[in-house]
């Protein structure tokens, strides 16, 4: 698999050693070779540039899990985009094939329907892609999910999981992301935060990805979430509590917000700097549109149940800090 030492992968990880599965994992550094070796994978040194490293990560292998991608960053870094998230896949793609590999699930996000600017609401997988994207994430997230259900061809089982606004232990970019906002006075809700959002606790994700690697049909994309949605504020401040953190009042506007990021993008741009502004565009956008997702194809066609509830894993961000 990518992406071992992150987020899902990690937990993915944890699982299916558990289940007495033997698991490869890319990894770029050595602190991700150590990770990844930690929850009982394989370390492979290398990383989506490596075409050799891909073969000896996939050979023998009865699925591929790729998870890794290039989450932040500024607009100066749209090559780095570019390289990791879509000529990565497309190596990665090539490498599968060459070792015959059946089947390959892709993990992708809601971001690739999402059009700049709306919110989406009760969205299932019969919405076309964007053609706004609302950022290079989403945008490169987006070209390189194309490849993977083209590649869905010639013996490749391709299979693509959407998980919306993923969460729970072990998360090492959104939450803490948002608690040193708070915790350094640049946090504010963004029109008082109550849009609704989906959410898909990161057990759920890895349920997800494994009902969709056993029953996943070939080409086809699966929206994972916790179910019923919730408001932005008051998950996110339950979310917070769990942190020690009392999440502060201050609220502006989404007008006043996107012209901070923009400024904040616009210094960025002039000063040819690379990595993420402390305020973006495509920040502001996630955080205040509302996002509500119909995962009812997963349910039925997959089996998923989305089986931990939001009141649990919440238990178990609290656990976790004591």
């Amino acid at each position: 698999m990518t992406g071992g030492s992150g987020f899902v992968g990690g937990r993915l990880i944890e699982t299916l050693c558990g289940h007495g599965d033997r698991v490869s994992a890319l990894a770029r550094t050595e602190a991700a070779m150590e990770a990844v070796a930690e929850r009982g994978a394989r370390p492979v040194p290398g990383d989506l540039s490596d075409p050799l490293a891909l073969r000896d990560a996939v050979r023998g292998a009865d699925l591929v899990v790729h998870a890794a991608a290039k989450l932040r960053g500024g607009p100066g870094d749209r090559a780095a985009f570019e390289e990791v998230n879509v000529v990565g896949t497309a190596r990665l793609l090539d490498a599968v094939r060459s070792a015959e590999v059946p089947a390959l699930v892709y993990v992708s996000t809601e971001q690739v329907v999402m059009e700049r600017g709306q919110p989406l609401l009760g969205a299932d997988e019969s919405v076309p892609y964007t053609t706004r994207p609302i950022g290079l994430y989403a945008r490169t997230k987006r070209d390189a999910e194309i490849r993977v259900r083209d590649a869905a061809s010639g013996g490749l089982r391709t299979v693509v999981v959407r998980p919306r606004m993923v969460w729970g232990r072990g998360d090492t970019s959104l939450l803490p992301a948002i608690v040193k906002a708070v915790q350094t006075g640049r946090f504010a809700w963004i029109d008082g935060g109550q849009q609704l959002t989906s959410t898909c606790h990161v057990a759920n994700v890895v349920e997800g990805i494994l009902a969709a690697a056993a029953r996943g049909r070939a080409g086809e994309v699966y929206f994972l979430t916790d179910g019923e949605p919730v408001e932005f504020r008051a998950f996110w401040t339950e979310l917070m509590a769990t942190q020690g953190v009392d999440p502060p009042r201050r609220s502006m506007s989404h007008r006043a917000a996107t012209a901070a990021a923009t400024a904040a993008e616009g210094v960025w741009r002039l000063l040819g700097r690379h990595g993420e502004p402390p305020v973006t565009a495509a920040t502001v956008e996630l955080l205040s549109r509302s996002c509500t997702i119909d995962d009812g194809k997963a349910r039925r066609e997959l089996g998923y149940t989305g089986h931990l509830s939001r009141a649990e894993g919440l238990g178990e961000l609290l656990l976790a800090q004591h």
